[in-house]
Parts: C-alpha cells; structure tokens; sequence
C-alpha cells in the first residue's frame, strides 16, 4: 500500500485479497497507547465528530483498488453518513471514494451499526474493525462486507496475526442495499459473535480464530476492477453509489444498553 500523507491508519478486510496476494499494509496510523481502549459512544451522525473520525483523503489501498479515498465522498445528508462512489479522477485514480476511521482504538465489547449498502458489482460496502503493522502491533482485524455482485449477503471474516481464512455468509432479508439493517458483533476474550438484524448468525469460541488487539473502527466504500471473482465485475452505472450509515455504536464490556435497539438489551 501507499504511505498515508496524513500518519492515519488505513485498514482493509479483505481475506481474498491476503490469498492471492499476501496482506496489504494498510496506511499508518496516529501513535497511542495500545492497551487503551477508548470509551464506549453512540453516534447518530448529526454530523462528523472529528475529534472521534478521521476521513481518509488522497491514497489508494494498493493496485486491486480502483478509486482514490476522497473526503469529497464523504458527508452528513438527511440525518447520516453519506459514503460515496463516484466518476472523478482523482490521484491515480479514474473514481473517487470515501471512508471513515475512529481517532481511538477499541477494545472488548460491544460493536454496532445500522446502514444501508451502495449497489453494484464490484463494489464493497464495509463496517470492520482493524489494527496492524505501523501501529507495532500484529494485523487483527473483524469484518462485516457487503460484496455488490450478491447484496442478499454479507461476508463475515476476522484475522488473528495477520492470519484469515475464517469467511462466512450470512444472509440479509430483502438485500442489503435495500434498506437499513443492523450489523453488531459482540468481542470477548473466549468468544465472538456476529448479529444481523439482532440474530446470531455465527459465534467463534475457539481462541486461536479471536482477535485480541485493540482496534480502530472503520466504514469504507470501494470499487475494483481486478478481484472480480469475490466482489463481481465492476460496471459503473453512471450515477454515484452511496453507503447510508444511520447509526454506530460501540457499549464496552461490563455495559449495556446504551441506545434503546442495542443487541446488549436484548442478550446476557
């Protein structure tokens, strides 16, 4: 990957991508405490807290990455985050994108988000966690991904170490870029566990497949023109795609309940 002009972090979820190709580095990140974990928040996006995200601006992920992450593609429209892909040369690139990364690192708890994924094959709409390398710490990282050539699922993954291979698909009713659904997953040090729409849909006890970093939060938006076996042969459609995040939350352990349709006032 290329160097971040901005010191930030950068992370990518993407387990075909460290098969066929090793792992992308993501960008480097602002230095602190890895053993800290920011508090828990609930943001409901009135509008961009920056002094909790970060826009990712002015690079691109490496060569399987065909748009240039742009803070032009990223705003506040009708009460949420707006992440979008667009037409616009822009660096290197013939399109441009947009992402968000929290400012702190999170550890165990409690991981929630409800939006609404872009259309279109090629595209990958993503709610993740991830810590690596230029933080000097191993590559950790939880994903939730929407993949556009099938948006009636979504692709469940985590790495230990830098180490995947944990895929699994689940399904979303009515499609995911069809409407607003809830993504959580719950991070203990024996377990994980993945919610959508407030079901489990998968729960890993095996401590070797369990990440134990702390982590930053991310939602990305972006396109390829090369992994087309995994997230479909890319085709603009002439219009800008948009991921809508309505809201996002993280309850650390030993809380719970922070907004009324958190998975934590439901479950024990």
């Amino acid at each position: 990957m290329t160097t971040s002009k901005k010191n930030y972090v950068q992370g990518l979820g993407l387990a075909a991508i460290a098969l066929m190709s090793g792992c992308f580095l993501p960008q480097a990140a602002s230095a602190e405490d890895a053993q800290q974990s920011g508090a828990s928040f609930v943001d409901n996006f009135e509008r961009i807290d920056t002094g909790r995200w970060y826009i990712s601006d002015g690079w691109n992920n490496g060569p399987h990455q065909n748009c240039t992450w742009s803070r032009k593609q990223v705003s506040i429209k009708d009460g949420m985050l707006q992440l979008q892909f667009v037409q616009s040369k822009t660096g290197e690139r013939n399109y441009a994108c947009g992402e968000i990364q929290t400012t702190k690192r999170y550890g165990y708890g409690t991981y929630e988000a409800r939006y609404r994924t872009a259309t279109g094959p090629g595209l990958n709409s993503a709610f993740f966690t991830y810590i690596g390398p230029t933080d000097k710490k191993p590559h950790d990282e939880i994903d939730f991904e929407v993949l556009g050539k099938n948006s009636g699922q979504v692709q469940l993954n985590q790495y230990i170490s830098a180490k995947g291979g944990n895929e699994k698909l689940a399904p979303v009713a009515g499609g995911a870029d069809q409407g607003f659904n809830d993504y959580a997953f719950i991070w203990e040090k024996d377990r994980l566990r993945y919610y959508v729409n407030g079901k489990l849909v998968q729960e890993v006890k095996d401590p070797s497949k369990i990440p134990s970093n702390a982590q930053k939060i991310f939602f990305s938006l972006w396109g390829t023109d090369t992994l087309s076996g995994w997230m479909g042969k890319f085709a603009y459609s002439g219009e800008p795609a948009t991921m809508q995040i309505k809201r996002a939350a993280f309850t650390a352990a030993g809380e719970k309940c922070l907004f009324p349709e958190s998975i934590t006032c439901k479950i024990n």
